[in-house]
């Protein structure tokens, strides 16, 4: 019984810790937009972005799109 004493302060404590971050992560928008980050997993992105193709250009790797654009494709 000593021990409840102790435990229900600090659990409330907790709870009220716990409330603040929630609250604080609705207001500074954290749930606003639930959908882009599940739909970004799945799609991927049909261009690569550009410090894709800068690595690519300095590895002297070649991909399609770059031997479209030259002319020189099949």
């Amino acid at each position: 019984m000593e021990s409840l004493f102790l435990l229900v302060p600090i659990a409330l404590i907790f709870v009220a810790i716990a409330l603040k971050v929630f609250f604080w992560a609705i207001k500074s928008g954290q749930y606003d937009n639930l959908d882009t980050e599940a739909h970004r997993i799945l799609f991927d992105d049909d261009e690569p972005d550009e410090a894709q193709r800068t690595a690519q250009k300095t590895s002297g790797r070649r991909t399609e799109s770059d031997d479209q654009t030259d002319g020189k494709g099949s």
